[in-house]
């Protein structure tokens, strides 16, 4: 993938960029992320293998039962005029 002089080539870059200052707290950003993303993949495997279904995906959906019309005046429908 990248080899050991990329990597120094990238972090003199970023640290000419970001400056020397803020370099820590984006690496422990980016470590914290890391181990949030290893955590929610190893939750996601364990979930897959135990036989436990995985929770289904919510949908929200417009009603547009009992609805008013957008004009007043305008009824449509069953009970409308005709």
């Amino acid at each position: 993938m990248f080899g050991i002089s990329e990597i120094a080539i990238l972090i003199i870059v970023a640290a000419v960029v970001l400056g020397a200052k803020k370099l820590p707290g984006l690496a422990r950003s980016a470590g914290q992320s890391a181990r949030i993303l290893k955590s929610e993949a190893k939750a996601m495997r364990s979930e897959r293998t135990s036989g436990r279904p995985a929770p289904e995906a919510r949908v929200i959906r417009a009603d547009g039962g009992g609805a008013a019309p957008s004009r007043p005046g305008t009824a449509s429908g069953p009970d409308a005029p005709h």
